[in-house]
């Protein structure tokens, strides 16, 4: 992908299942994004490192978590992450370390440097815990707006600097 000639970021957000964790993140960044009216220079979407959950919608939860904070969820479908994503998307952040190694795996690595753990992007680097497993969608919110922030800012320095 030629940035110079799109000017354009491609983020993928990358959890187990595509269900809970990535589909929030994606979700959420894709507010912040056209909240600040760069829908045009920032692409979202999220894919999952497992083909469990392939084409099932978005966990009730996570829906529900995220219309709460006036967020709607529509047309969404989990899907496998694939190798040819690396060469789409620019960022490409797993939700905890389970899903990075996974990722390097079906990406032999990361010759790019383009793989992030989200909340490596923090102060405060960690996992997000899968709700799917803790229950506890608040926190995994939570855990997701703090890394989008820091992505965001990222990418916002990036584009100033471009």
């Amino acid at each position: 992908m030629n940035k110079e000639v799109c000017n354009v970021n491609n983020v993928l957000f990358v959890c187990h299942g595509n269900i809970c964790r990535s589909p929030m993140a994606e979700f959420l960044f894709r507010d912040m994004v056209e909240k600040r009216g760069l829908g045009d220079k920032i692409l979202v979407a999220s894919a999952g490192t497992s083909a469990e959950e392939m084409g099932n919608p978005p966990h009730p939860k996570t829906q529900k978590k995220l219309r709460d904070n006036g967020i709607i969820v529509k047309g969404k479908q989990a899907r496998q992450l694939t190798r040819e994503d690396y060469d789409r998307y620019d960022y490409i952040l797993g939700m905890d370390e389970y899903n990075i190694r996974n990722m390097r795996r079906l990406f032999r690595e990361d010759p790019d440097n383009k793989v992030y753990r989200l909340l490596d992007l923090t102060n405060s680097t960690r996992d997000i815990a899968d709700p799917w497993y803790t229950g506890d969608y608040d926190q995994a919110y939570e855990d997701i707006y703090e890394g989008c922030i820091a992505l965001l800012d990222k990418i916002l320095k990036e584009l100033m600097q471009g």
